[in-house]
């Protein structure tokens, strides 16, 4: 009996869910060498991403990874949203007008 009731309420689910569209590549390139990387994609549905990597300190103990991009899409309230974003030794640092922001200490 309970598996019953489960598979309804998962059929009814199912048919609630929005029907997915069909979201296209529109552009994608990449440049990927031995201490950097760079790509972008873009896709029918609105949605940008675009990134670019280079190690640093190469060969030491500090050797790291130093991340800088963006990625904009299109939310369900039809505005467009974009992060801008530095990801380094100090960690995921987001920025973006939506985005709330920390008090000054």
């Amino acid at each position: 009996m309970k598996f019953l009731i489960v598979f309804v309420a998962l059929f009814a689910l199912a048919l609630a869910a929005p029907p997915q569209s069909d979201v296209q590549i529109v552009r994608q390139d990449s440049d990927v060498q031995p201490d950097s990387y760079k790509y972008g994609v873009e896709t029918s549905d609105g949605t940008n991403k675009n990134e670019e990597g280079q190690l640093k300190n190469i060969g030491t103990e500090q050797e790291a990874i130093s991340v800088k991009g963006s990625f904009s899409f299109v939310a369900d309230d039809g505005q467009t949203y974009q992060v801008n974003y530095i990801a380094d030794e100090n960690g995921f640092q987001p920025q973006g007008a939506h985005l709330p922001v920390a008090p000054v200490a």
